[in-house]
C-alpha cells in the first residue's frame, strides 16, 4: 500500500485533512470569501474539500484547484459531481507552485500543503502572484505551541511559536483579518480519526496483503504523536490580506 493510499483510508472520517472541526471550516471561508460570485484557488487541493464546502453553498461561486495527486483529483471530481458543482470547479494536475492562471483569484488558499513550496513564507509568495487587488488569502501550517523535541522537529518539521509567525507574516507584507489556532479537541480529533480509521480498516480486512502493514503504520504514527509532538504541536490558520505600502 502506497501512501497515498493509507492516507485516504486514514482521512476516511475526518471532515478536512488537517486539525480542524466543521465549524472551523465553515468560518474560516466565511470570513475569506468576500463576495457570493468569487473566484476561489487552492493551491494543493488534495480532494478538494474546501473548494467542494465554497461551492456548495455558494452558487455563484466559481473555482479552481491544483495538486499533484491523479487519484486526489479523481476524488474531488467524483465529489463534485455528487454534489452537482462539477460545473463550477476546474482542477489542474500538476506541481502547485508551478501554476499560472490568465485570470486572479478573490481568494487562494493553501492549508496544509506549505511543504509543496518549502515553507509559509514562498506559499504566501505563490498566493501573491494569483491573488486579485482586494483579495485575501487563506493559509493554514504548524506551529510549536511548546518546546518540541528534536524527534518532532525532525519528523514535522522546523516551525516558529505563534506570536514569532505572526511576526515573519506581517513582516512579508500580510496583514492578518482572521485566525484560528487549533485548539486541543481538534487536534486529538485529527490524530485519533486518522489512525484510529487505518486501525479499523486493517482489522476489517485480515485477508488484505496490505492489512498488517496499515495496522502498524497506524500503531508507529499513534506513538509518534502521543510521544513525541502531541505536547509542542499546534496548527494556525490565518486570513490574510495584502498591506498597502506606503
Amino acid at each position: 500500500m502506497n501512501r497515498e493510499q493509507m492516507s485516504r483510508i486514514a482521512h476516511a472520517h475526518h471532515p478536512i485533512k488537517a486539525p480542524l472541526d466543521d465549524d472551523a471550516v465553515r468560518g474560516l471561508l466565511e470570513r475569506g470569501i468576500s463576495r457570493p460570485d468569487a473566484r476561489v484557488l487552492d493551491l494543493g487541493c488534495g480532494g478538494g474539500e474546501w473548494l467542494l464546502r465554497a461551492l456548495s453553498t455558494r452558487p455563484r461561486l466559481h473555482a479552481e484547484g491544483v495538486d499533484i495527486s491523479e487519484d486526489a483529483l479523481a476524488q474531488a471530481r467524483e465529489a463534485a459531481s455528487g454534489l452537482g458543482v462539477q460545473e463550477r470547479l476546474v482542477l489542474h494536475q500538476q506541481a502547485a507552485a508551478d501554476f499560472v492562471s490568465a485570470q486572479p483569484f478573490d481568494l487562494v488558499l493553501s492549508v496544509g500543503a506549505a511543504h509543496a513550496f518549502g515553507g509559509l513564507l514562498p506559499t504566501l509568495a505563490a498566493a501573491r502572484g494569483h491573488l486579485a487587488p482586494g483579495g485575501h488569502v487563506l493559509v493554514g501550517d504548524g506551529i510549536w505551541e511548546g518546546e518540541p523535541s528534536p524527534e518532532a522537529v525532525e519528523m514535522l518539521g522546523d516551525f516558529a511559536d505563534l506570536a514569532t509567525t505572526l511576526d515573519r507574516v506581517t513582516a512579508d507584507g500580510w496583514t492578518p483579518v482572521h485566525g484560528h489556532v487549533s485548539t486541543r479537541r481538534e487536534l486529538d480529533d485529527y490524530e485519533w480519526s486518522c489512525w484510529g480509521t487505518l486501525a479499523a480498516w486493517a482489522l476489517d480486512h485480515p485477508d488484505d496483503p496490505d492489512s498488517s502493514q496499515a495496522l502498524a503504520t497506524a500503531a508507529t504514527r499513534r506513538s509518534e504523536w502521543l510521544r513525541s509532538y502531541r505536547d509542542s504541536f499546534g496548527f494556525l490558520c490565518l486570513v490574510l490580506r495584502r498591506t498597502p505600502t506606503a
